[in-house]
């Protein structure tokens, strides 16, 4: 078989929605000391990622163009390191500030991790952004046994995980949701509540005890609700605290990768311990991706939305959550 000298990447040259988006072809660069070339399998999407292609996120206003797309994949390894910590042929996870929207990328050994054997590649390529922040932040509010914590956007990417590991670590876990979501937390053995008018009362009749923390991932008066609750200053957790967590997970100095790397590190051991599940609800070709960010900015996707560089096909199926809210 022939040796691929070509790549398929995703940039921009300026500010926009999606169709500022282009696959482009790019040689496939040789990596350089202490660099590995991987083959990309499946890459994660998120939020966070449109509101720096659209000018949103002003942390990124100086970062120059063409940019990359994406920080989160999963893939084989084609050209290992000099010093043998990865080889060709292994089963890798990792990170970058962007670019990994890709058929390859090259990047530091030191933002690697290897996939386990039991994750799926749908589930290890969106694994990094959303599971990292999830345990960035469960880690500081130093969640555990005899926590009563709340989670809103509970179904979503972030959320759903911060429920699951928050539960496995021992805490009694209420998820605010939308009702079409209910079923779906039930199943994770978390207690759904619905938003609205009302939701404090909700919550009281899952948690008589109190609350103790609450983590906000919703954007919508969380620290009102976090008072209302009686939930200390210090175990809150907002919308933009999540923002500020993920902007320092997409940073490129060696103190951020290191970090972002053992953590991913101990996300891929929980996920092979099925301490979560992480649903993905939209798998779409590379080259939808502007599709998949349709999808997602609909803000009713469980789980995560994927992008996958050898889908068996490129049939779209028709979602049931589709068919739900076309009736609704």
């Amino acid at each position: 078989m022939a040796k691929k000298t070509s790549m398929t990447v995703i940039e921009y040259d300026t500010n926009g929605d999606t169709d500022v988006l282009s696959a482009r072809s790019r040689a496939i660069p040789a990596p350089g000391p202490g660099d590995v070339l991987v083959e990309v399998i499946a890459a994660g999407i998120s939020h966070i990622d449109g509101f720096i292609r659209s000018g949103r996120e002003e942390a990124w206003a100086d970062e120059p163009f063409p940019r990359g797309s994406g920080s989160d994949f999963a893939g084989i390894v084609e050209v290992g390191d000099a010093d043998g910590r990865f080889r060709r042929g292994d089963e890798v996870i990792g990170h970058v500030r962007q670019g990994a929207h890709a058929t390859h990328v090259v990047v530091p050994v030191a933002a690697l991790v290897p996939k386990p054997a039991h994750v799926p590649w749908e589930v290890a390529g969106g694994l990094f952004l959303a599971g990292v922040t999830a345990l960035d932040i469960l880690d500081d509010l130093r969640i555990g046994p005899g926590d009563t914590v709340v989670i809103s956007a509970a179904a979503g990417g972030v959320g759903s995980i911060e429920a699951q590991v928050a539960k496995h670590r021992g805490a009694f876990v209420i998820g605010t949701c939308g009702e079409r979501n209910f079923d779906y937390l039930r199943q994770l053995g978390i207690k759904p509540v619905t938003y609205g008018e009302g939701i404090e009362r909700r919550i009281r009749e899952f948690a008589p005890d109190g609350v103790t923390a609450l983590i906000d991932n919703f954007g919508q008066d969380g620290r009102g609700l976090a008072e209302e609750l009686g939930v200390p200053a210090s175990r809150y957790r907002s919308s933009a605290d999540r923002r500020d967590t993920e902007l320092r997970l997409l940073q490129d100095d060696p103190a951020s990768i290191a970090h972002a790397t053992a953590q991913l590190g101990r996300l891929a051991q929980l996920a092979d311990e099925r301490a979560f599940t992480l649903l993905i609800s939209g798998y779409y070709p590379l080259d939808e991706i502007a599709v998949a960010y349709d999808d997602l900015a609909k803000l009713h996707s469980r789980g995560k939305v994927v992008l996958g560089t050898h889908p068996v096909t490129t049939y779209r199926n028709l979602k049931a959550r589709d068919v739900q809210e076309a009736r609704g």
